[in-house]
C-alpha cells in the first residue's frame, strides 16, 4: 500500500516474461457476461453473496450503500500537511474538497473533485475514486475506517495510506493492479494491457468482485443456458483451488520490491480459475535473514497462513475453503463459533486447565485481530494460526515511511521455482527490477538476456533501468534501442531512450512525439527540455492530470496563472511553493514571497530553497534573519557552494571576518576553475582578506580574479590590487 510512482507500479506488478509458448495476452471482453445475469438461475447463492465484502468492494456511492458520518464532520483537518478537507453530498452527488490557509486564514488551494467510486466494502476501509475524463481514476486523500480509534463502532475519516505524511499525494493513479483484486474484470482500450500503459479504464465499471473471477468467463455459460460448464474451484486440485484465492489474497509484502511479477507476454486481466497461477505471475520475498521475518500487511492473509505449522504439517488438506464459503461469510458471534468448529476437528485436548475445548474461543487467541503493519488505521485478522496473540495487536502507530530495502529477493511462490531459462529471467530482473540488488543482479540479467534474446521488450527495458542505476549510460542507452528494435513505436521506450542520451535526446523525443501524437507525459517531456511553452502546454491539454505540468509550465514562461494551477492541484509540491517565492520575490512582492519560502521549507527544508527563501530577505534588508536561513542552508547542504558564498557575504557585512574567510574558501573549494562564479568569490575573499590584514592572501586571489572573463570583476580587482599597492 506503499505509495508508487508509475514507473514503480510497472515494475512491481508487470516484470516478467517467457521463452516459451504461454496463454494469450490478455482475455477477451467477450467472453465475460453482465454478473447479474447469474442470480437469474442461482437466487439464493447470488442473494447470501451479495451481503460479503468482496461483492461490495467497489461501487457508485449512494444513500444506499452510505455508512460514513458524512453531515456530522464538516471538516477534517490533516494537521501533518496543514490541510483541511470535507466530505459532501450536493443533489445525490458526492465530493471531497481540500484546501489550506494563508496567513490571513484565507482558503487557498482549494480543489473539489467528485467522487465517482468507492473503492472497499467499509469491513475494513473505504478510499474515494475520481474519474478524469480520459477514464483514469484517482484515490483522493482522505479515506473511512470503521475502526479508528480502536471502537469498531466509532468509524471516522483518516488519510490513506501512503498519505498520512506532511506530502500527501493529490494525483494518486488507482493501477490496474489495484482494479484486479478490488473488482470484477473491467473493459479497457485495446492494447492498454502492454506494461507501462496508462490505467485507462473505458466504459462503465463493474461493481464489485463478481461470480467470474472466481468461476470463469460465463458469457458462453449464458449463451448456452448452463449447457458450457463453468470453473468449479470445488472440482479442482487443491493447489489449483487455492490458487483462485491466491491471485489476490497472497502478497509478500506491499513494500518497494517486484512482490508479483506478472508475465510480460500476459495482460493484468487475463488469468482465468483453473490456470497454473506460476504462468500468469511468480511472486518475490525478501532474503531470509534481511529483519523481515514476521510481517504483518493487509494482504498476506494466504502469506500468513502458509507460515502455520497446521498449514505446513497439514499435507495440503488446510486450505481457505476448509474454513470459508466465499458465497457466504458469517460475522461476529456466528463466525467465531464457525471458524473454532473448524479447529476443534483436530485440536480437542490441549487446552490449559479451565478452558472448555466445547466452548472454546479459538479465533480470538490463535488468530488474533491486529492492526497491519502497512495501514496502521486498519484492523484484519491474522491468520498466522499462533500459540499466543501478540501483545498491543490493536495499539494505533503513525503511518511508517516506506523502506528502501537494498538486498536480495527471492521466489517465494510457486514453491520451489523451477531452474529454467524462463524463471531464472524472472530471479534476475527481480534483483534489477526497483532497484533491490543491482549490483548482483544486473550482470547475470545482461548475460542471460544475451544467451536467450527473449522477444518481450520490457526485458531490455528493465536492462537499460538497470544500467541507468549503475551509471553506465551507455549501456542503458544501447538497452533501450534493443527495445526499439522489437517495438520501434513504443513511447515508453523513446523517452528512456531520450533520458539515457543525451545528445540525442531532443531529436529522440521529437520521433516520439510524431509517432504517438496523443502521448501527453512524452509532449511533456520534450517541452522541458526544449523550454517550450507551448509543447508543455499541449501535454496538460492532452493529460491534465499528469503530475508537475503546471509547475513546469511556470518555470519556463513565469506564468502566476499556470503556478496557481499547480498549487491547486498539488499544494505539496515544495518546488511549485519555491518557485513561487522566487518569482514573487524577483516582482518585489516580498511579503508574498515569504509566505511560498516558508510552505517550501516547511515541506522540504533543502539547502537550495533555504538559499532562496535567504536571498529575498536580503532584499527586504533583514539581514540578520538572511544569515540565520544561510546558516541553515550550509547545514542542509554542505557541497552547495552558493550557500556559502552568500553567508561569506553576510559575515562580510558584519565585519566577522574569519567566518567570511571560511565561508568564501569553502565556496571557492566547492566552485573551482575560470567561470564567472569563482572570479567573483576570488575577488570577495581577497577583499575580506585585505580588511583582515593578509596582504599575501589577498593579493593571490585579487590576481586570479584579475584574470576573469567578467569585465567589471576584473576591473575591480586590478582597483584592489592598485589600493593595496600591488599594481
Amino acid at each position: 500500500m506503499a505509495p508508487l510512482s508509475r514507473l514503480a507500479l510497472v515494475l512491481s506488478v508487470g516484470l516478467s516474461g517467457s521463452l516459451a509458448q504461454t496463454p494469450a495476452a490478455s482475455t477477451s471482453a467477450s467472453v465475460y457476461t453482465d454478473s447479474k445475469r447469474c442470480a437469474e438461475c442461482h437466487r439464493e447463492i447470488a442473494a447470501n453473496y451479495a451481503r460479503t465484502g468482496m461483492a461490495r468492494s467497489f461501487y457508485i456511492p449512494a444513500s444506499v450503500n452510505k455508512i460514513e458520518d458524512y453531515a456530522g464532520t464538516p471538516e477534517y483537518y490533516h494537521a501533518l500537511s496543514d490541510s483541511h478537507y470535507a466530505m459532501t453530498i450536493r443533489n445525490g452527488q458526492y465530493f471531497q474538497r481540500r484546501w489550506q490557509l494563508d496567513a490571513a486564514g484565507k482558503e487557498i488551494d482549494v480543489e473539489e473533485l467528485s467522487i465517482d467510486y468507492v473503492m472497499g466494502s467499509g469491513n475494513h476501509a473505504r478510499s474515494y475514486l475520481h474519474r478524469t475524463e480520459r477514464g483514469m481514476l484517482i484515490e483522493l486523500p482522505l479515506g473511512w475506517y470503521p475502526n479508528l480509534g480502536g471502537n469498531p463502532d466509532s468509524g471516522a475519516w483518516g488519510m490513506v495510506p501512503g498519505s498520512d505524511t506532511a506530502h500527501p499525494q493529490t494525483r494518486r493513479f488507482v493501477s490496474y493492479k489495484c482494479m484486479f483484486c478490488h473488482n470484477g474484470y473491467p473493459n479497457i482500450p485495446a492494447g492498454n494491457d502492454a506494461p507501462g500503459s496508462d490505467p485507462v479504464f473505458a466504459g462503465a465499471l463493474p461493481t464489485g468482485i463478481d461470480c467470474q473471477r472466481c468461476h470463469g468467463p460465463g458469457a458462453e455459460h449464458v449463451r448456452t443456458a448452463g449447457r458450457a460448464a463453468m470453473v468449479n474451484p470445488a472440482k479442482l486440485s487443491p493447489e489449483r483451488r487455492m490458487e483462485v484465492c491466491m491471485q489476490c489474497h497472497m502478497e509478500t509484502t506491499s513494500g518497494r520490491i517486484p512482490a508479483v511479477l506478472q508475465a510480460f507476454d500476459r495482460g493484468t486481466f487475463s488469468y482465468i480459475p483453473g490456470q497454473p497461477l506460476g504462468d500468469f505471475a511468480i511472486s518475490f520475498d525478501h532474503a531470509p535473514g534481511t529483519g523481515h521475518e514476521g510481517k504483518f500487511e493487509a494482504v498476506s492473509s494466504v502469506y500468513r497462513l502458509r507460515q502455520s505449522r497446521c498449514f505446513l504439517e497439514s499435507a495440503g488438506k488446510l486450505e481457505c475453503a476448509t474454513c470459508h464459503d466465499v458465497h457466504r461469510i458469517p460475522r461476529g458471534e456466528e463466525a467465531v463459533r464457525k471458524y473454532s468448529s473448524v479447529c476443534l476437528q483436530c485440536h480437542t485436548d490441549r487446552h490449559p486447565a479451565g478452558v472448555s475445548a466445547t466452548a472454546a474461543d479459538c479465533i480470538t487467541c490463535h488468530m488474533p485481530k491486529r492492526r497491519v503493519d502497512d495501514a496502521p488505521h486498519v484492523i484484519m485478522t491474522d491468520h498466522l494460526i499462533q500459540r499466543r496473540a501478540p501483545a498491543n495487536a490493536l495499539t494505533e502507530f503513525a503511518e511508517r515511511p516506506p523502506e528502501e530495502y537494498r538486498g536480495p529477493v527471492v521466489p517465494y511462490y510457486p514453491t520451489p521455482l523451477a531452474n529454467t531459462p524462463r524463471n531464472d529471467l524472472y530471479r534476475a530482473v527481480a534483483q534489477v527490477g526497483l532497484g533491490n540488488n543491482v549490483a548482483a543482479g544486473l550482470p547475470v540479467l545482461a548475460r542471460l538476456i544475451e544467451e536467450n534474446k527473449p522477444r518481450e521488450p520490457e526485458f531490455y527495458m528493465v536492462l537499460g533501468d538497470g544500467w541507468k542505476m549503475a551509471g553506465n549510460l551507455q549501456e542503458s542507452a544501447k538497452a533501450y534501442r534493443q527495445a526499439l528494435q522489437i517495438a520501434p513505436d513504443s513511447a515508453r521506450a523513446m523517452r528512456a531512450l531520450a533520458a539515457a542520451d543525451d545528445a540525442h535526446a531532443e531529436q529522440i523525443l521529437a520521433h516520439a512525439v510524431d509517432v504517438a501524437p496523443n502521448d501527453a507525459e512524452s509532449w511533456f517531456r520534450y517541452g522541458v527540455l526544449t523550454g517550450s511553452a507551448e509543447r508543455i502546454q499541449k501535454a496538460i491539454d492532452l493529460d491534465p492530470w499528469l503530475p508537475d505540468q503546471s509547475r513546469r509550465l511556470a518555470e519556463v514562461s513565469h506564468s502566476e496563472v499556470a503556478l496557481k494551477d499547480a498549487l491547486r492541484t498539488d499544494p505539496f509540491d515544495d518546488a511549485a511553493w519555491d518557485l513561487g517565492g522566487r518569482m514573487l520575490a524577483e516582482k518585489g512582492k516580498l511579503a508574498d514571497a515569504f509566505f511560498d519560502f516558508e510552505r517550501a521549507v516547511k515541506l522540504n527544508p533543502s539547502g537550495r530553497y533555504l538559499y532562496d527563501y535567504a536571498l529575498a530577505l536580503v532584499r527586504a534588508d533583514r539581514f540578520d534573519e538572511a544569515q540565520t536561513k544561510a546558516e541553515m542552508s550550509v547545514r542542509a547542504d554542505i557541497a552547495f557552494a552558493d550557500a556559502h558564498e552568500l553567508l561569506g557575504g553576510l559575515y562580510a557585512r558584519k565585519k566577522e571576518l574569519p567566518d567570511a574567510v571560511r565561508e568564501y574558501t569553502a565556496a571557492l573549494s566547492l566552485n573551482p576553475g575560470s567561470n564567472s562564479g569563482s572570479a567573483r568569490v576570488e575577488l570577495r575573499l581577497g577583499t575580506v582578506l585585505a580588511a583582515a590584514g593578509d596582504k599575501a592572501g589577498a593579493q593571490a586571489h585579487l590576481r586570479e580574479a584579475a584574470k576573469a572573463s567578467d569585465a567589471a570583476i576584473a576591473r575591480q580587482a586590478e582597483q584592489a590590487l592598485r589600493d593595496l599597492g600591488l599594481r
